[in-house]
Protein backbone atom coordinates (compact mmCIF):
# COMPACT_ATOMS: atom_id res chain seq x y z
CA UNK A 1 0.00 0.00 0.00
CA UNK A 2 1.21 3.64 -0.68
CA UNK A 3 1.62 5.63 2.22
CA UNK A 4 -0.21 8.55 0.08
CA UNK A 5 -3.73 7.27 0.59
CA UNK A 6 -3.15 8.90 3.94
CA UNK A 7 -1.84 12.08 3.02
CA UNK A 8 -3.34 15.12 4.22
CA UNK A 9 -1.53 17.78 1.57
CA UNK A 10 0.69 21.20 2.71
CA UNK A 11 -2.55 23.14 1.49
CA UNK A 12 -4.68 21.73 4.18
CA UNK A 13 -2.15 22.10 7.12
CA UNK A 14 -1.36 24.40 9.56
CA UNK A 15 2.43 25.06 10.31
CA UNK A 16 4.51 27.71 10.73
CA UNK A 17 7.66 28.58 9.19
CA UNK A 18 11.38 28.83 10.71
CA UNK A 19 11.53 32.71 10.87
CA UNK A 20 8.97 33.37 12.72
CA UNK A 21 9.19 34.91 16.25
CA UNK A 22 8.36 32.69 19.23
CA UNK A 23 5.28 35.54 20.00
CA UNK A 24 3.71 34.56 16.36
CA UNK A 25 4.05 30.78 16.77
CA UNK A 26 2.51 30.54 20.10
CA UNK A 27 -0.56 32.71 18.60
CA UNK A 28 -0.47 30.39 15.39
CA UNK A 29 -0.63 27.00 17.84
CA UNK A 30 -2.94 28.89 20.48
CA UNK A 31 -5.70 29.85 17.79
CA UNK A 32 -5.55 26.60 16.06
CA UNK A 33 -5.62 24.50 19.85
CA UNK A 34 -2.94 22.03 18.79
CA UNK A 35 -0.84 20.58 20.86
CA UNK A 36 1.91 20.67 18.05
CA UNK A 37 2.74 22.10 14.75
CA UNK A 38 5.33 21.13 11.91
CA UNK A 39 7.96 23.88 11.48
CA UNK A 40 8.91 24.70 7.32
CA UNK A 41 11.72 26.68 5.94
CA UNK A 42 11.58 29.64 4.02
CA UNK A 43 12.32 26.87 0.95
CA UNK A 44 9.95 24.35 2.35
CA UNK A 45 11.79 22.33 3.94
CA UNK A 46 10.76 20.06 7.02
CA UNK A 47 12.70 21.81 10.08
CA UNK A 48 10.77 19.98 12.88
CA UNK A 49 7.71 20.00 14.85
CA UNK A 50 7.09 22.55 18.05
CA UNK A 51 4.88 21.24 20.70
CA UNK A 52 2.55 22.98 23.63
CA UNK A 53 5.25 20.95 26.23
CA UNK A 54 8.53 22.28 24.31
CA UNK A 55 6.83 26.03 25.49
CA UNK A 56 6.16 25.12 28.29
CA UNK A 57 9.37 23.73 29.29
CA UNK A 58 10.94 27.10 27.82
CA UNK A 59 8.86 28.97 29.83
CA UNK A 60 8.94 27.50 33.01
CA UNK A 61 12.38 29.75 33.83
CA UNK A 62 9.61 32.44 34.93
CA UNK A 63 9.30 30.76 37.93
CA UNK A 64 12.62 29.78 38.70
CA UNK A 65 14.05 33.48 38.53
CA UNK A 66 16.47 33.45 35.42
CA UNK A 67 15.78 35.97 32.66
CA UNK A 68 12.30 36.37 30.90
CA UNK A 69 12.66 34.73 27.38
CA UNK A 70 12.43 37.08 24.65
CA UNK A 71 9.25 36.55 22.51
CA UNK A 72 10.80 38.27 19.73
CA UNK A 73 13.08 35.92 19.60
CA UNK A 74 12.98 32.92 16.67
CA UNK A 75 11.07 30.33 17.25
CA UNK A 76 14.14 28.16 16.28
CA UNK A 77 15.51 28.96 19.76
CA UNK A 78 13.07 27.07 21.68
CA UNK A 79 14.51 23.78 22.21
CA UNK A 80 12.65 20.78 21.14
CA UNK A 81 12.38 17.75 23.37
CA UNK A 82 10.55 15.53 20.75
CA UNK A 83 11.81 14.72 17.40
CA UNK A 84 9.26 13.95 15.05
CA UNK A 85 10.74 12.64 11.99
CA UNK A 86 9.57 12.45 8.61
CA UNK A 87 8.90 9.76 6.41
CA UNK A 88 9.66 10.20 2.63
CA UNK A 89 7.17 9.78 0.11
CA UNK A 90 8.94 6.54 -0.87
CA UNK A 91 8.54 4.73 2.55
CA UNK A 92 7.26 1.57 3.24
CA UNK A 93 4.00 1.00 5.22
CA UNK A 94 5.97 -0.21 8.09
CA UNK A 95 8.19 2.87 8.17
CA UNK A 96 5.00 4.71 8.65
CA UNK A 97 3.83 2.81 11.36
CA UNK A 98 6.61 2.29 13.52
CA UNK A 99 6.59 6.25 13.62
CA UNK A 100 2.60 6.93 13.72
CA UNK A 101 2.82 4.87 16.71
CA UNK A 102 4.69 7.34 18.73
CA UNK A 103 3.85 10.75 16.86
CA UNK A 104 0.02 12.18 16.73
CA UNK A 105 0.92 12.83 13.17
CA UNK A 106 4.06 11.78 10.58
CA UNK A 107 5.11 14.41 8.03
CA UNK A 108 6.00 13.70 5.02
CA UNK A 109 8.98 14.86 2.48
CA UNK A 110 9.59 14.80 -1.29
CA UNK A 111 12.83 13.42 -2.67
CA UNK A 112 14.06 17.07 -1.99
CA UNK A 113 13.21 17.03 1.53
CA UNK A 114 10.25 19.33 0.61
CA UNK A 115 7.33 19.24 3.21
CA UNK A 116 4.36 17.69 1.61
CA UNK A 117 2.23 17.52 4.09
CA UNK A 118 1.14 15.06 7.32
CA UNK A 119 -0.10 11.60 7.96
CA UNK A 120 -2.32 11.43 11.01
CA UNK A 121 -2.31 8.60 13.62
CA UNK A 122 -5.75 9.08 14.02
CA UNK A 123 -6.34 8.58 9.86
CA UNK A 124 -4.26 5.44 9.89
CA UNK A 125 -6.02 3.60 12.95
CA UNK A 126 -9.53 4.54 11.64
CA UNK A 127 -8.15 2.67 8.08
CA UNK A 128 -7.04 -0.21 9.93
CA UNK A 129 -10.52 -0.27 12.06
CA UNK A 130 -12.53 -0.12 8.76
CA UNK A 131 -10.44 -3.01 6.98
CA UNK A 132 -10.71 -5.28 10.35
CA UNK A 133 -14.91 -4.40 10.65
CA UNK A 134 -15.34 -5.10 7.06
CA UNK A 135 -13.24 -8.68 6.77
CA UNK A 136 -15.37 -9.26 9.93
CA UNK A 137 -12.60 -9.51 12.49
CA UNK A 138 -14.06 -7.34 14.72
Amino acid sequence: MNILFFLIPKSEVKYIESGITIRRALMQIQSNTYTSIPIISEDGAYVGTITEGDFLRYFKNITTGEPEPDLSENVLSVPRSVSYDPVSVNSDIEDLISKVTNQNFVPVVDDNKKFIGIITRKDVIQYIYNKLKANNQL
